[in-house]
């Protein structure tokens, strides 16, 4: 079983198009594993998909995209459908940070971070993911400091998106500044 390209795949289906794959999510992006099951196993390569290698795909993914719970299964973040997927709010440490392309670096802090074609800002625990997550834009991307601690006192609200990735509707510049 390849569970990376599983991984990818579910993560396709339940981040970004679950009408494809006749899929209804829930409120909070839940779908019941069984359903998914039997749209996946239509294709021949997922034949023999069953319950066990989700839950393997989940406990070996190093980026811990996907929970599974009661008999369901959802993605943690990283949605681009319209269905407005409900997180509940959240405490991350006083600074968090965000890994960006140099390009992008003078609109951000003119204009905050923006979810662009995704439903919420990403955003990163530490250094070193921010850095990561810049890296798939460009080779030596900018790290951003976000003050969460006051911008959470002034009322922006945070998301937790898994150990490492928080999520946040909008970033207003007033709280970002170059690490």
């Amino acid at each position: 079983m390849d569970y990376f390209k599983l991984s990818k795949e579910i993560s396709y289906a339940l981040r970004h198009a679950p009408w494809e794959y006749e899929l209804e999510l829930d409120d909070e992006g839940w779908v019941d594993i069984e359903q998914l099951l039997i749209t996946f196993r239509i294709n021949n390569q997922w034949k023999h998909l069953d319950v066990n290698d989700m839950v393997k795909m989940v406990e070996i993914s190093d980026k811990k995209r996907h929970e599974i719970s009661k008999g369901k299964i959802r993605a943690l973040y990283g949605h681009s459908i319209t269905q407005k997927i409900k997180k509940r709010t959240g405490t991350p440490s006083s600074i968090i940070y965000h890994g960006t392309a140099r390009h992008l670096v003078e609109q951000i802090l003119n204009q905050g971070l923006q979810p662009m074609s995704r439903q919420f800002v990403h955003l990163s625990a530490d250094t070193d993911t921010a850095f990561l997550v810049g890296k798939r834009k460009d080779f030596s991307p900018v790290i951003l400091r976000i003050d969460a601690e006051k911008a959470l006192d002034e009322g922006i609200r945070f998301y937790k998106g898994n150990n490492t990735i928080w999520l946040a509707d909008f970033i207003p510049s007033e709280y970002i500044s170059i690490e």
